[in-house]
């Protein structure tokens, strides 16, 4: 049996998910500045196995526009640099003396920023999209009440109940609204 509060409750909870998915997606987006984030997830290919460059180096950033890549094991720097090459970041490491590698994050150019911009907005709209489906979902839940066998449910505690979906929507649209424009204004600064 469902009530009310497990529904809204379960709604929350998937939009919120939605949101941080996003965030996520949004920190590895390129923008002017060196960010870790940019490669930390670079699947670099170590004794066979495909592994997350954090997981193989330590990754910092020395100055705005340049990312310092130290392996924990030097051997492995030849598949780093191969890793982060063939990632398709537009990046491009130098090896120094063998124990680290030193990428210069390029500026970007005005198509790069656009194609960058246009990528935003569509992982924003997806995950709006995921968000309407959320409230879609809990609304056919919240009309279920009203023919839960052995429990009633009043209409108005229903009504009631779609409104606070439909405040969730907004106020998780709203969010994603803010990462996008943030992550915008991120890119397009040059």
């Amino acid at each position: 049996m469902t009530d009310p509060d497990t529904i809204l409750l379960e709604a929350e909870d998937t939009m919120e998910k939605a949101v941080a998915y996003l965030k996520n997606e949004l920190r590895g987006i390129r923008t002017g500045r060196a960010s870790t984030a940019m490669i930390d997830f670079v699947k670099v290919d170590y004794y066979g196995a495909a592994t997350d460059l954090k997981a193989l180096a330590l990754i910092s950033v020395p100055e705005p526009t340049q990312l310092l890549v130290k392996p924990f094991d030097a051997a492995s720097i030849g598949e780093i640099k191969k890793a982060i090459e063939a990632a398709g970041l537009g990046l491009n490491p130098n090896n120094e003396g063998g124990k680290q590698l030193r990428i210069s994050v390029p500026p970007l150019s005005g198509d790069r920023r656009q194609q960058l911009v246009s990528k935003v907005r569509k992982d924003g709209e997806e995950q709006k999209v995921a968000i309407r489906n959320v409230r879609r979902d809990a609304n056919k839940h919240a009309d279920g009440l009203k023919s839960q066998p052995g429990k009633h449910v009043p209409e108005d505690e229903i009504e009631t109940l779609k409104t606070e979906i439909q405040s969730l929507l907004k106020k998780y649209e709203g969010e994603v609204d803010r990462l996008i424009e943030g992550k915008i204004k991120e890119i397009t600064e040059v």
